[in-house]
């Protein structure tokens, strides 16, 4: 397994890393003996770097976590959680103050059993009411977390990359890494235009979703799944095209993620030890020439004409209406 240093936290990490989202039911109701067992053995097969969060399951997948990493020597791994996504219910979804920040660093830690956490990011900063709230109140109370030992470095999450630039330039907090999701696929290279820009800055920069959340994948998105109509039908047909020519468009999608220049780990997330061992083996195996070209193919026929290639305030413009009360189509899971 390659490893990269991430930015400059001189964190050595697996240029695969874990995504334990899984671990919380996310995409389906998971067991609970193989979630562990599937965390142990991401670590035995060289994964060092593990994301989690208290949405995901709302507490389930940090407690999932906990059991998985007991008796793992503290040395073996990196931990990285967050802060401001909390509940399913959309009042009480995200909260970016400086108060239940500082609690809710505490919670992980206690689901996890840990004394400290390796990255304690701000999750989807995007949903705040307003990026003020984040650099001003949200930021500080993780310099607080910091300076107490809890945490040793410091991120910023998030879907639209502008904002990234935005609290960068203006956070009198030193802010280590960014993370980002979906920003570095097939369907969506946004992601490079930002990197030169993190890289005068030592930002490490960890990228998620090498399969943009099942849109490039033979089973498709979910229904909540926040794409639109023409990029999800653009996807589709690139399945399809795939399987026409006996290629995997999944594997396609892994191949392309890790291939970007400047990334320095990308995030996957599984609870099943074989789709485990399937992306590991997707990352440790060239494409072959005949995939390369079903790669540039599809590019070139389904992604290039599209006229818009992300989702950015889509997600965003469906929770302010679920606060209004106004129903709509999604419920919101990821992030």
């Amino acid at each position: 397994m390659p490893h990269n240093t991430l930015g400059k936290t001189g964190l050595k990490v697996s240029k695969l890393s874990f995504g334990a989202s899984s671990l919380g039911n996310v995409f389906r109701s998971t067991n609970e003996s193989e979630s562990i067992e599937v965390v142990r053995e991401a670590l035995r097969q060289g994964i060092n770097y593990i994301d989690v969060a208290p949405w995901y399951g709302h507490g389930l997948a940090e407690k999932v976590l906990g059991k998985a990493l007991d008796g793992i020597p503290r040395t073996a791994y990196y931990i990285a959680t967050k802060v401001g996504r909390y509940q399913p219910e959309v009042d009480k979804m995200f909260d970016f103050s400086a108060e239940r920040t500082l609690r809710s660093v505490d919670e992980s830690l206690q689901r996890m059993g840990l004394d400290f956490v390796d990255i304690i990011q701000v999750h989807d900063m995007e949903f705040a009411p307003s990026l003020d709230i984040i650099i001003n109140e949200t930021l500080p109370a993780l310099q607080k977390v910091q300076q107490s030992g809890k945490a040793r470095f410091i991120g910023i999450t998030g879907y639209p990359l502008g904002n990234f630039r935005t609290v960068l330039e203006r956070s009198t907090v030193k802010i280590d890494t960014v993370l980002t999701y979906c920003r570095a696929c097939i369907h969506d290279n946004g992601l490079q235009e930002y990197i030169p820009f993190f890289q005068e800055r030592g930002i490490g920069i960890i990228n998620a979703s090498p399969i943009a959340m099942g849109l490039l994948s033979n089973q498709g998105p979910p229904d909540w799944h926040p794409a639109t109509k023409d990029i999800k039908e653009a996807c589709a047909r690139s399945a399809s095209f795939c399987r026409e020519n006996d290629c995997d468009i999944s594997k396609l999608a892994m191949a392309y993620t890790l291939g970007f220049p400047g990334i320095h780990t990308t995030l996957f997330s599984t609870a099943s030890l074989g789709n485990l061992r399937k992306n590991l083996a997707c990352a440790n195996t060239q494409l072959s020439h005949k995939e390369e070209d079903v790669l540039k193919d599809v590019i070139k026929r389904y992604i290039d004409p599209l006229p818009v290639h992300h989702w950015e305030g889509v997600e965003v413009d469906e929770y302010k209406r679920q606060l209004q009360g106004v129903p709509d189509e999604h419920t919101f899971k990821l992030g």
